[in-house]
Parts: structure tokens; C-alpha cells; sequence
């Protein structure tokens, strides 16, 4: 998260502490509005607990797209 948060904080002119607090409220939104797991996901991305659930997602849509 830390990446994250030092490239909302330069893009939007923002403290680190402010780009962190944007990316809290977006990631709880964005949580709130999917599928419990999928939200979940989320949140554990966003947390740095990522164990490839959303890459292994996305490389599954581009799989079965052909891409």
C-alpha cells in the first residue's frame, strides 16, 4: 500500500497522509459496492495481504477472452 499511497500523494499534489485517507475511503466503496468476496479481495489487496486472488481473477477474464 505504501507504493499506492506514494503515487496518489505525488500525482494529486497530497500529503502521504492524505492520499492514504483517499485511498481508505475509495477502497471501502469500492468494497462496499462488489460481492462479499470479491470485496474482500479488495481490501486484503489494498492491505498488502494479497495471495493472488485478484491477480489469478484477472488472468482468468483475460484467459477466458482470448487475450
Amino acid at each position: 500500500m505504501d507504493e499506492l499511497i506514494k503515487m496518489v500523494s505525488e500525482k494529486a499534489g497530497i500529503t502521504a497522509e492524505q492520499a492514504k485517507s483517499a485511498i481508505e475511503t475509495v477502497g471501502g466503496f469500492v468494497k462496499d459496492k462488489l460481492p462479499a468476496g470479491l470485496g474482500d479481495q479488495v481490501s486484503n489487496f489494498l492491505e498488502g495481504k494479497d495471495t493472488g486472488g485478484i491477480a489469478d481473477m484477472a488472468k482468468g477474464f483475460k484467459d477466458k477472452l482470448g487475450l
